[in-house]
């Protein structure tokens, strides 16, 4: 699957959703349901700053492929955290720099947010570019 039609599918998931009361019990669901966060990474390496709440988020490369994990202290914030690691996670470095987050517009996520979690929002993706764009050049080593 290419990164473009994991970003369509879930559009698509949202749209099939209501109203914004149905999204945010999704958001919440999807964060309860992510995988687990690994031990030993709740640090201040992989702190997200800009964050109303606390977010970590670590990241891996297997054979080119970038695998993101993500937890954070707050249930809605880890259910964003959840979209942005399945929209992201298992891809490469060139295919996540290839594609702009329009998906999070197209869900309506950001005119929902307050501007403090809409910063947390943000920070997280430029920290998913940040790890692609470091992971891209470490690859071509």
């Amino acid at each position: 699957m290419t990164i473009q039609k994991n970003h369509e599918n879930i559009i698509n998931e949202f749209s099939n959703l209501l109203d914004w009361d149905e999204k945010y019990k999704y958001i919440i669901q999807l964060g309860r349901k992510m995988e687990p966060y690994p031990e030993g990474f709740k640090t201040d390496k992989f702190k997200i700053e800009g964050c109303q709440s606390q977010v970590w988020l670590y990241a891996k490369s297997e054979n080119g492929k970038i695998y993101f994990y993500a937890d954070s202290d707050a249930l809605i914030v880890r259910g964003l955290s959840a979209i942005l690691v399945r929209a992201y996670s298992g891809f490469s470095p060139e295919q996540i720099l290839s594609v702009k987050p329009d998906f999070i517009k197209e869900i309506g996520i950001d005119n929902q947010l307050s501007p403090t979690r809409k910063n947390g929002l943000m920070s997280m993706l430029k920290q998913i570019y940040d790890y692609a764009k470091v992971f891209k050049i470490i690859n071509k080593q």
